[in-house]
Formats: structure tokens, sequence, C-alpha cells
């Protein structure tokens, strides 16, 4: 059973509660345009000037959003938690069973990891150590609520023996092969996501809904 979500009414209510940036503000188009560069050239190979062309303004002109560089680089991982978090949350509160909210949750983030936010995504992870300590508690205080939700989860489903692995360990292993899949995973080769969740759900022995 795969979840349709409404992910641009989940996004505008994000945006009213000013928790994310609307993509089309300028502020949005800024941290859009960051993340892609994030990665592809790095955060410390990436100049306030490339990032202003990006966008098509004056350098200084990005300092009436952000005050440094740094700045733009936390709103790129805090808004990409904050989204994808409410994204999750929807699929899983959709879900019946417990085995259903675990297919939520895998589908949920192969589509942040290869859709729209794969970008941010991959700065998230391999950028993390360009945060100062206090961006980093803060980002990791939206990543605690990120991972509860997966826990909860495998927690129901260890409980009730359907799953014999430690759910922390499940986690982190899943964590490290869906994150991976960015760097093999192509939509036009044949296999949807749907197909991959499919794929993945049955690796743990969970290949049939209950």
């Amino acid at each position: 059973m795969e979840f349709l979500l409404n992910q641009d009414a989940i996004l505008k209510s994000l945006v009213a509660d000013n928790l994310v940036s609307d993509p089309s503000s300028a502020r949005g188009r800024l941290l859009h345009e960051a993340a892609g560069l994030f990665r592809d050239k790095g955060y410390e190979r990436t100049t306030v000037r490339d990032l202003a062309a990006a966008v098509g303004i004056q350098s200084g002109s990005l300092f009436h959003h952000f005050r440094t560089k740094e700045e733009i680089l936390k709103a790129v991982m805090v808004e990409t938690i904050r989204l994808n978090t409410a994204l999750m949350q929807a699929a899983v509160d959709e879900a019946g069973t417990d085995r259903d909210k675990l297919r939520a949750l895998v589908r949920a983030e192969l589509e942040s990891i290869n859709g729209q936010t794969g970008e941010a995504m991959a700065v998230l992870v391999f950028e993390w150590r360009s945060l100062s300590e206090p961006s980093q508690a803060e980002v990791l205080e939206l990543r605690d609520i990120y991972e509860a939700i997966w826990l909860d989860v495998l927690g129901a489903l260890s409980r009730k023996k359907v799953l014999l692995a430690d759910p922390f360990v499940i986690r982190r292993m899943l964590t490290g092969a869906l994150s991976w899949t960015v760097t093999w995973y192509r939509p036009d080769g044949g296999l949807s996501l749907d197909d991959l969740t499919t794929q993945v759900m049955a690796m743990m022995g969970l290949g049939s809904s209950t």
C-alpha cells in the first residue's frame, strides 16, 4: 500500500508557520541554489560570490537574508529536516499497521534522498562538520525528533518479534543503505521508488503487508 501525501499542503503549512522558506521567495531560491553548490563544490570552496551569482544578486544582498555563510548552511539543513520530518510523520499517520508505518518511512526517506530535497540531504550528511558547535546542537535537536519517529515504529515491531535485531542498530543500517542509494539509483532505470521500497522491506523479511 502506497501513501499519497499532499506534499504541497504540508509545505504550505510549514511556510505559513515560518518553519521553512517559501521555495518561490528570494530566501527559498537562495537556499535551493546553496544546497546545490554546497553539494557540488563543498561548503568551504563555495564563496559568497558564487551564492549571489546563482540567484542573480549582488554579494552584499545575501546579507539581507543571512548574516554569514554558515547561517545559510545551517538554514539548508534545518529547513530540510523540518520538511522531511513533517512528510514522514504524515506518512506514518496515514499508515495502518506497524509494518505499513515502516514501509511508509522507508518510502518517505527514499523520496527525500532521491527527490527534490536530495541535494540538501547530501549537504546534511557531508557538510555536518562545517557547522559550529552551537549550530550542530540546534540541528541535532531536530534530527532527534526525526529519528524518534523511526525508532518508535522499529521499537513496536521489535516488541512484537517481527524484527529481531536491536531497533537502534536496524535504524543505523537503514540510514547507511538508504542514503547510499543516491550513488546508484536512477529513476529511469526501470525500478521505481515504490519498487525499491518493496525490495528494502523484503530485505528485512517484511515482504508482505499484514
